[in-house]
């Protein structure tokens, strides 16, 4: 606003937190409490306990051994304290002169040289004592303890905290009466001692429970407003026609669907048959046949005389989906006068230039490609359905971009999202609840389990061993070199350092080496030679990672796999055991300093060790990483809970999300106060 002061540097630090309205402030509750209710003696006091003692400075004066420090004697009648501060300023000293009376809070020490307290926090003792325990909160560099107090204080007494919950919900929760949200909040900022500390730190308390319901159910309410919205917009009706495409192209599949490709194909196929776009989650694991279901969806859309757009997060695996497209659809298109684009940011002008006008003419039934299929430049006159793989590594605003295409017809795509990183049914719950899932249960015939071994350092010379036997055997083999995300010099020479012990390891076989910095070409031209069984050994960081199918491949050994991902993990691993040959993979893994992996890398090798079922391991991936990152909270959007645990309060949730629809039914004047409330301006974010 024009002659509006400027922002001081602690109101800087409040935006910066997200703390702009009274309401952000209510919620921003403490990290931890200190109880500053009593004064403890120190006739009573114990070693290493956080004690407040009060007192007289018998004693001030500032020493220079071991270095400089202000060093002030307290007596409390019982016995005396030093209070050393070895960063002080002159007004501090003043304020602790001999005859004071002083209150001084830290952890007790006792030493040869009687009790001791290191940079207490100190006031006068004339200062009431208080009734509460004093909250401490989360913050940063530049906001005070004692400034964010006042600031919270302010925001709780101005905040509208009128119910927001229907008559009855509370109790239909399962919650503890009495605790409405202003006592809730009131009390969590400020508990009484008397309160058992585990309660508060546990999240056990009534109070806390009120909360996490209150949370859980804005979180509900608003993926449920989202769902109905969407549910009223406009779509293409897309029907399968007899004898059309989709016909043709399972006339001409060179293999059988598994029966779990037959009901995901056929959910898809109902729910592009509706006039109201579809917002489906296909999930399966690594290698399940997630794009033939795709190629199916596609079919039917190009088939109604639209267009579809698939897009994937590395040029890689796009490219992996564009040819296995154009081999099954390009021949059933030819007819048409159709065929399928290709779409990248690495594309030559001129080829670019004629792809952009082949979908801006309709030419271009199916375009595959990055990123870029969602760029300005690139125009769709019919686009019906959009594909998107990997949907994780998209953020929202890439999806909230794909389906600004159809807007000038004031309709929207059908959207399909696909997932090799089955989502946990908690998650599903809560932070997919607008989304219908679909899953691959079943992995197609002919698919060999692969075995896991985990494998010190130490014993990398028995793996060369193992490579040399299975190339011995006309077998190929991956290699895996972890990224290191600090430095691409570095990752370069890991994975130069690696091919070339390989090379020399292995004298007459042919070793490739693929990293982040070639050139596309030469990518391909590797990745051809390792199709093509001219490579016996490929060395690579990880864009193998999703999207490569070689048969023969039998033995993939990923190196410091302590620093891998679990979901990368089994996604690597699902490159081997497509052919017929019994598979293996080795994760080799470099104890730390202390000889021992760290106990988050343990969980993770142990779960791979003990399962290839990809749902356990998303399950298991959940519990080690959390919500936030498992969703990649940075990119979703969402705004993720910050007081409800998925796992511990599964039943909370179980029961908020059977009494959201009557909420927003029967009291939507509620509803609406309570999702403003919580979310702000956040819920454009849910809609993608």
């Amino acid at each position: 606003m024009p002659g509006s002061a400027p922002l001081s540097a602690p109101q800087k630090a409040l935006r910066k937190l997200g703390l702009s309205r009274d309401i952000d402030l209510a919620l921003h509750l403490p990290m931890r409490w200190e109880d500053e209710t009593r004064i403890t003696a120190l006739r009573d006091a114990r070693e290493g306990e956080l004690a407040q003692i009060e007192g007289t400075v018998t004693g001030s004066e500032v020493a220079f051994r071991p270095r400089r420090q202000l060093v002030v004697t307290l007596d409390d009648g019982t016995d005396t304290c030093q209070l050393r501060f070895f960063s002080f300023y002159p007004s501090q000293q003043k304020a602790m002169a001999i005859g004071t009376r002083l209150r001084a809070r830290g952890e007790l020490r006792g030493g040869l040289f009687g009790w001791q307290l290191v940079h207490p926090t100190c006031r006068p003792a004339h200062d009431p004592l208080p009734k509460a325990l004093t909250p401490v909160y989360p913050t940063v560099a530049a906001l005070p303890q004692a400034y964010l107090r006042k600031a919270v204080a302010a925001g709780l007494a101005r905040a509208d905290l009128s119910d927001t919950f229907a008559p009855g919900l509370a109790q239909s929760l399962g919650l503890a009466p009495g605790w409405s949200l202003r006592e809730s909040l009131a009390f969590l900022h400020h508990p009484s001692p008397e309160v058992p500390m585990a309660l508060l730190e546990d999240r056990s308390h009534p109070a806390w429970q009120r909360l996490k319901a209150e949370e859980l159910l804005a979180q509900q309410l608003s993926q449920l407003v989202t769902k109905r919205e969407r549910d009223a917009l406009r779509a293409p009706a897309l029907l399968a026609q007899p004898g059309g495409l989709h016909e043709q192209l399972l006339a001409a599949l060179p293999f059988q669907r598994t029966q779990a490709q037959c009901r995901v194909g056929e959910e898809i196929a109902s729910d592009l048959a509706r006039a109201v776009p579809m917002h489906r989650l296909l999930q399966g694991d690594v290698g399940s046949g997630k794009t033939v279901v795709a190629a199916l969806a596609a079919a039917i859309a190009i088939d109604a005389g639209w267009q579809c757009a698939l897009m994937a997060p590395t040029e890689i695996l796009a490219e992996q989906h564009f040819r296995k497209l154009i081999g099954w659809l390009e021949p059933l298109l030819a007819p048409r006068a159709l065929r399928v684009a290709w779409l990248t940011g690495s594309q030559k002008k001129k080829e670019r230039a004629e792809m952009l006008e082949q979908i801006a003419c309709g030419a271009a039934a199916l375009v595959v490609g990055t990123h870029a299929v969602i760029q300005e430049q690139v125009q769709f006159p019919r686009l019906a359905l959009a594909i998107i793989d990997e949907q994780h590594r998209f953020g929202v605003a890439q999806r909230l971009a794909l389906r600004a295409k159809m807007q000038a017809q004031e309709q929207e795509p059908h959207l399909l999202m696909m997932s090799a990183t089955p989502i946990p049914r908690t998650l599903a719950m809560s932070y997919y609840a607008d989304l219908d899932v679909s899953t691959i249960d079943e992995l197609p015939p002919g698919r060999t389990p692969v075995l896991t071994k985990v494998i010190a350092e130490s014993r990398r010379a028995e793996v060369v061993e193992r490579i040399r036997a299975q190339v011995a055997q006309g077998r190929q083999v991956y290699w895996v070199c972890p990224l290191i995300e600090e430095s691409e010099a570095l990752d370069l020479s890991n994975a130069t350092a690696t091919h070339e012990a390989l090379s020399a390891a292995l004298p007459g076989v042919a070793v490739g080496l693929l990293h982040s910095r070639m050139p596309t070409a030469q990518k391909k031209s590797v990745m051809a030679q390792f199709e093509s069984g001219e490579t016996g050994v490929l060395v690579s960081t990880t864009v193998i990672e999703v999207g490569v199918d070689v048969p023969n491949a039998s033995l993939m050994v990923i190196e410091h796999a302590e620093r891998f991902g679990l979901s990368q993990l089994h996604q690597l691993r699902g490159r081997v055991g497509r052919g017929a040959a019994a598979s293996a993979c080795v994760l080799l893994y470099a104890p730390g300093e202390q000889g021992r992996v760290g106990e988050t890398a343990r969980a993770r090798l142990k779960a791979m060790a003990e399962t290839n079922d990809g749902f356990e391991i998303a399950r298991r991936d959940l519990d080690i990483r959390g919500p936030g990152e498992f969703l990649g909270a940075r990119q979703s959007g969402a705004p993720l809970l910050r007081f409800a645990d998925l796992q511990e309060d599964r039943a909370l949730l179980e029961a908020v999300r059977a009494a959201a629809p009557r909420l927003l039914d029967r009291h939507p004047e509620l509803a609406q106060r309570h999702l403003a409330r919580w979310l702000g301006g956040k819920s454009e974010y849910l809609k993608a």
